[in-house]
């Protein structure tokens, strides 16, 4: 039986829900994967976020291979055991990160910045067409990631979902590499499946881990219509949209509108490292089933809420002083713990202060939040009104989806 199955449709865009069997429970999309790097989704527990609404979340198998590595987790019965969440996850390829050690921050390898140290990435990645060699950033040491390798790893992690090895090549690359390195991700793929059909089941935490491949091609629409063919006819059980997804949000959505009528339409769709409120909205309305993102915890760490206010791009700064005597709760009407019990006046004390319960108190709203939403859209999609819902938030009609060539 296929994992995932459609149980609503939008009439006026590409939105649906749906149901995503895994071997730790069903999951509901369109969904929001809280991420957790290193087995933790900073500063929260396991109870607060299943308390909160998620349901599946996220771990990095590039950092969890580093430290404290897959040999020792899978000692401890794999990440589920390790972690203390009962629930789905899903571990990315590690690909990402390797990638970025070469073109600077988290997110500059796809979107064309300038790494902040050139001088010192330059020598920390190798690449070649049997692996990607690289120096940990912990201390320099040398190590090799093969398909293979990644999905061994992956294994040992035991998450419910895994992820294909892929080249990550920067927004700036231009056509002629995106197209050399998008035909190296595909043979990466098929050593990813091979690798994968031939595990031993009786020796892993988690058999029945469901394998993505990954949709590439840049901003280039004849590769992405052709990526996604290609991955499209292998035997994933779902598939991600990865690679660069362009300079700027306009050309984000362009990237995903080209591609989504290209994948197979039983199959769930992952929108990698996404997780804005407009842009989750935006997926939605374009067919993409799943996302996960940073931001609401990185946003918490720095001090920043969201909230429901478009003009003021989602946020409210807790530092500001106009919060000082302020005893309205973060958001207006939210149910989550921090909104409950709290008012922006005591978190902006507890940030001016630098006491850590601030930056827990909003990174659990930002993560409630997101969440929220999401629940909203799937109720919206199940009553046929997602139309209105993201008018609501947006300020503006659906958008016109044109049909594929």
């Amino acid at each position: 039986m296929a994992p995932f199955t459609i149980t609503a449709r939008d009439p006026e865009s590409r939105a649906r829900a749906g149901l995503l069997q895994t071997a730790h429970g069903t999951v509901a999309t369109p969904v929001f994967m809280p991420v957790g790097t290193r087995a933790t989704v900073k500063s929260l527990t396991p109870h607060e976020l299943r308390d909160h609404g998620a349901s599946i979340i996220l771990g990095n198998t590039y950092h969890l291979y580093l430290q404290p590595g897959h040999e020792l987790i899978a000692r401890h019965g794999g990440l589920h055991s390790f972690m203390g969440w009962n629930g789905p996850i899903l571990t990315d390829s590690g690909g990402f990160q390797v990638f970025s050690l070469v073109y600077g921050g988290i997110a500059d390898e796809v979107k064309g910045r300038r790494p902040a140290h050139p001088t010192r990435l330059n020598d920390m990645v190798t690449v070649t067409e049997e692996a990607v060699i690289f120096k940990s950033y912990l201390d320099g040491s040398r190590h090799v990631f093969t398909p293979e390798r990644s999905i061994e790893v992956q294994h040992h992690l035991g998450a419910d979902i895994i992820v294909c090895f892929d080249e990550l090549p920067p927004f700036r690359a231009g056509y002629d590499y995106t197209a050399q390195s998008m035909a190296r991700t595909h043979r990466w793929a098929e050593r990813c499946l091979i690798a994968h059909q031939r595990r031993d089941r009786s020796v892993l935490p988690n058999p029945d881990q469901l394998l993505f491949g990954i949709v590439h091609g840049g901003i280039f629409p004849d590769l992405r219509r052709a990526s996604a063919r290609y991955i499209s006819n292998m035997a994933f059980d779902g598939l991600c949209i990865g690679g660069s997804l362009g300079a700027n949000k306009t050309q984000m959505y362009e990237v995903v509108a080209m591609t989504v009528p290209y994948l197979p339409d039983g199959m769930a769709r992952h929108l990698l490292g996404v997780g804005d409120v407009d842009d989750l909205l935006e997926g939605v309305a374009r067919g993409i089933d799943m996302f996960d993102c940073v931001s609401p915890t990185r946003l918490g760490r720095h001090g920043a809420a969201l909230i429901r206010n478009r003009e003021r791009n989602w946020r409210l700064n807790v530092t500001n002083a106009a919060l000082r005597d302020d005893r309205q709760p973060l958001q207006e009407g939210c149910l989550c713990y921090t909104c409950r019990h709290f008012s922006r006046a005591y978190i902006h004390h507890l940030y001016r202060s630098k006491e850590l319960l601030g930056i827990r108190l909003v990174s659990l709203h930002n993560v409630a939040f997101l969440l929220n939403l999401m629940a909203d859209i799937r109720s919206a999609l199940a009553a046929g009104r997602f139309g209105e819902l993201y008018t609501e938030w947006l300020g503006k009609p659906l958008p016109v989806l044109s049909s594929p060539e």
